[in-house]
């Protein structure tokens, strides 16, 4: 197959891109051509701009990872507005290429997040959640989800996964993690009950693959391990990973100072589970915490 990918040279897209070329030729949009030749190899082909493009004819599947990385600086109005526009302009210009093709792909493959739920309580919450709280997260992947939905039709299945905490050592939340830990400064945040819901790269990528492979599927898929943990679990498994101890504590008030309104990444949670996903007939390679840590850090990071 012909696959059209957006994001390709972020930390998941590289992954994913790795295992796509070996069996399709794949189509990566990236403005710097140089750099991602020099991530993904010579084997993939590079477009700049989906502004020259007609339509997407030519294209058998679209897979949107694109946007900006959402715990990068502070929340104000500017990063905001950059944050939704990463996300929602790229998807809807995907859209409108997808909707005047005569032979259209026949899937979009969207990227979400688990902060579409918003906060949450301790409560599971699987794909039919119609109680998501109101906040900028919500705002962001409603919007984003309600684009890539738009292209479904009989031609084009839509396939979206709200994607949890990854896991791996080539980017991502837990490399930054690390340093404090692995000197014995790590601890929970804030009062530690809020939910992780976490998912290693490899499943993650596997998900990937797996909703691409099945012309079954379709709609709304979490894209979390099966059991999420809260922080203060989460903190103490990475220190006993680490060998290290576990004795501080980062007071909720440090987060907000440093990155107000962002400190609600840290500071909140929802326990999302991927109840379509194995219902689907996925199986996860790492569903619980310690074998996905215990996978990561007993070995060094990989190229790719």
């Amino acid at each position: 197959m012909k696959i059209l990918i957006t994001g390709g040279t972020g930390f998941i897209g590289r992954k994913l891109v790795a295992h796509l070329k070996v069996q399709h030729q794949v189509v990566v949009l990236s403005r710097q051509g140089s750099h991602a030749y020099h991530l993904l190899g010579h084997d993939v082909q590079v477009i700049d701009s989906l502004d020259r493009l007609d339509h997407l004819n030519d294209i058998d599947v679209v897979i949107n990872l694109a946007g900006e990385p959402i715990a990068q600086g502070r929340w104000n109005p500017a990063r905001k507005q950059q944050l939704c526009d990463s996300r929602w302009l790229l998807t809807e210009q995907l859209v409108d290429l997808i909707k005047l093709s005569i032979t259209p792909p026949k899937a979009l493959l969207s990227a979400s997040a688990i902060g579409w739920y918003g906060r949450q309580d301790d409560k599971p919450l699987d794909e039919e959640c119609d109680h998501p709280s109101l906040e900028f997260t919500h705002q962001l992947c409603n919007r984003w989800e309600s684009l890539a939905l738009a292209a479904s039709s009989e031609q084009t299945r839509v396939c979206i996964l709200r994607i949890g905490l990854v896991l791996g050592l080539d980017g991502g939340a837990l490399p930054k993690m690390l340093p404090p830990y692995r000197v014995g400064l790590g601890g929970p945040m804030g009062e530690g009950r809020q939910v992780v819901s976490w998912i290693h790269i490899q499943d993650l990528v596997r998900a990937w693959l797996y909703l691409l492979e099945h012309d079954d599927c379709q709609g709304i898929y979490n894209g979390t391990a099966p059991t999420p943990v809260n922080n203060r679990e989460f903190s103490q498994q990475l220190a006993k990973s680490l060998k290290r101890p576990h004795l501080m504590r980062i007071p909720a008030w440090a987060l907000q100072l440093m990155m107000g309104e962002a400190a609600d990444l840290l500071l909140t949670g929802q326990r999302v589970v991927p109840k379509r996903l194995q219902d689907a007939g996925f199986h996860f390679s790492f569903p619980a915490l310690p074998q996905a840590l215990s996978n990561l850090l007993d070995r060094p990071p990989s190229n790719q």
